[in-house]
């Protein structure tokens, strides 16, 4: 499967995860299937990441490591914002909500915050290394 195809499929698993994202608190075999979806979400980048490694394909590396650093970036801004709302109305607070369901969705989908983070996290630090071994 071709870089192309993989990231397309990372764009079909976010639509996935985004859309998913809003339906509210599911339980039981919805809650698992949209964690389990949420880890796919990650797939395609590790991936992506991995052939970037092996082949040594600097600017997939540098793409790949930006994607992170603006993900995790929006989403540091996006939880804090989120925080904030508890003192705005209610619809400017659910706005501010949806804006965290599109701007994090695997996050919100799998409603496990902190596996969403740290994998963005081993993504980021695998870019990181590869580009920090490919300098030396």
């Amino acid at each position: 499967m071709g870089k192309r195809n993989w990231y397309i499929a990372w764009g079909v698993l976010y639509a996935l995860c985004a859309g998913l994202g809003f339906v509210p608190d599911p339980k039981g075999l919805g809650y698992a299937a949209l964690f389990i979806l949420a880890l796919l979400f990650f797939v395609p980048p590790a991936v992506l990441t991995y052939h970037a490694v092996k082949e040594r394909d600097v600017p997939e590396l540098k793409r790949l490591r930006a994607i992170c650093l603006i993900w995790l970036g929006i989403t540091l801004v996006l939880l804090a914002l989120n925080f904030l709302s508890v003192g705005f109305t209610a619809e400017a607070g659910r706005f501010v909500y949806w804006l965290l369901i599109l701007g994090s969705a695997p996050m919100v989908c799998g409603q496990v915050w902190v596996v969403s983070i740290f994998l963005w996290g081993c993504l980021l630090s695998a870019t990181w290394q590869a580009l920090f071994k490919r300098k030396r």
